[in-house]
């Protein structure tokens, strides 16, 4: 099969992956040369009755769980599709945002459905991408040819609806999945119409080898980033400082003299490095390069002199900060600096051990795991439970009955039963008024005082209010 695009987008149910849950997927299979192969894919998986959707999302996106539930697949029959007819060779998947966004959700969707949560995007040629960051490096290197818009502060946006407005692409539906990928193949053809060269160059470039050939090469270059400030386009000019002891590399941004940065403590260097744009005070411009995440890179030869300007840049400047950061040792604390705010993240953020659908990154499955997979999701609804005594790892046995509850309700027996209904108690009402439904309830009595809601955004606050009391356990009266 000859290589191909697959554009697609998500509509979820609130906006952590670890939480949340997939509405509506839409995908269309595209040529190399970016026309349309075969018919768009549009589905809508139900929600199921442990999972609390965030009611600002729906109202976004006007995706009731009921709509969901009538007209949706199971977790299950979705992904029976998904692997027969999208995952295909040498397929390139991308969308708008989708590395750190939509790529996260199907990620955790495979993982609770007893799939190797990566494979779809390496395995038999295939490979991901993300339209977002060409279009950004595009603004910043090669602007001729698209309409920039602005936000209403003044500052530059690159949000995909207001892209499509002022450049006249048809964008009906935007929080559509559908029409947003619509609108992003339509962008696409923009980009590659007027900027050829750079479109083919960034599309090599998602290869990681090549971002890494660049990174450890020495020698400075061009990174587009949304961690960088909307003032210089989001991208600047950056050169490796030090290897990530677990991802990528440490880069450095020229634009900035390292002198001031030689003498700081570890906790000065510790809260500059997290300081954010817009906060007062000396921030330490040092960024994580993740060669995995599609990252939008190129050799300081393409920084002409329009963009020098765009940039406020010069190469003049670069080279005397690159003077100084070769003079001195800023690796060293750097990296010390690094070491104390992991540990720091480590006590800051624990995965609850108890929510087992939110532990997919706790470690990569073992090959003896891996391999039993597809016998699992083979299994009948009764033999599933066996699985409990072959698989190794504890994830895997503690996801399998909330995988049978979720998508074999009527295959339950009257134990099953009872652990479902525990598990969806602790869930949705551990906490008393702190628990999710509480929140949940909470948050729509605010949303049903404002006075700006159109008659479509009420009856989705009324459809969400009925949701959530059909969700309650029986036993909600006396939960902790």
């Amino acid at each position: 099969m000859a290589a191909s695009f697959y554009f697609y987008d998500l509509e979820t149910s609130g906006f952590n992956p670890r939480e949340a849950r997939i509405m509506q997927f839409a995908g269309q299979r595209t040529d190399l040369q970016l026309k349309p192969v075969g018919e768009p894919d549009n589905f809508l998986i139900k929600m199921t009755e442990d999972i609390v959707p965030d009611p600002d999302a729906v109202l976004l996106t006007g995706i009731t769980p009921q709509k969901t539930i009538a007209e949706g697949l199971s977790e299950v029959e979705f992904l029976q599709i998904f692997h027969k007819q999208i995952v295909t060779v040498d397929t390139i998947f991308v969308g708008y945002n989708t590395v750190r966004f939509d790529d996260e959700f199907m990620r955790y969707l495979l993982y609770r459905n007893f799939y190797d949560a990566y494979e779809w995007q390496w395995q038999d040629g295939r490979s991901r991408w993300d339209l977002l960051d060409v279009v950004r490096m595009m603004r910043a290197l090669r602007p001729t040819g698209i309409k920039w818009p602005f936000a209403s502060d003044g500052s530059p946006t690159n949000r995909l609806q207001s892209l499509t407005s002022l450049n006249g692409i048809a964008h009906d539906g935007a929080h559509d999945a559908l029409s947003d990928v619509r609108a992003t193949i339509s962008l696409a053809q923009l980009i590659r119409q007027h900027q050829p060269k750079l479109f083919d160059y960034l599309l090599t470039m998602r290869d990681k080898k090549l971002i890494a050939k660049l990174a450890d090469s020495g020698q400075p270059f061009l990174y587009t980033s949304g961690k960088y400030s909307s003032e210089w386009e989001k991208t600047t000019v950056v050169v490796k400082l030090a290897d990530h002891p677990n991802r990528g590399v440490l880069v450095y941004d020229l634009r900035f003299d390292p002198t001031p940065f030689i003498k700081m403590s570890t906790p000065e260097l510790i809260k500059a490095w997290t300081l954010k744009w817009d906060e007062p005070g000396l921030r330490l411009p040092v960024k994580t390069l993740q060669f995995n995440r599609c990252p939008a890179v190129a050799p300081l030869s393409v920084l002409d002199k329009g963009s020098q300007k765009r940039l406020n840049l010069t190469l003049k400047h670069l080279e005397d900060n690159l003077a100084k950061l070769e003079q001195v040792d800023l690796k060293t604390p750097v990296l010390k600096a690094l070491t104390a705010m992991e540990k720091q993240r480590q006590t800051q953020f624990v995965v609850d051990q108890s929510d087992v659908d939110s532990r997919l990154y706790d470690d990569f499955l073992n090959n003896q795991d891996r391999k039993k997979l597809i016998d699992f999701r083979r299994a009948t609804p009764q033999d599933m439970s066996s699985f409990a005594s072959k698989f190794v790892d504890d994830r895997l046995k503690a996801l399998i009955p909330l995988y049978k509850a979720r998508n074999f309700q009527n295959f339950l027996n009257d134990d099953e039963r009872q652990i479902w209904e525990r598990f969806r108690e602790r869930r949705l009402l551990g906490g008393k008024q702190q628990s999710r439904l509480a929140k949940y309830f909470a948050r729509l009595a605010e949303l049903a005082e404002r006075t700006d809601l159109a008659d479509q955004q009420r009856y989705i606050l009324e459809e969400l209010q009925l949701y959530g009391q059909s969700i309650l356990p029986e036993n909600h009266e006396t939960q902790d």
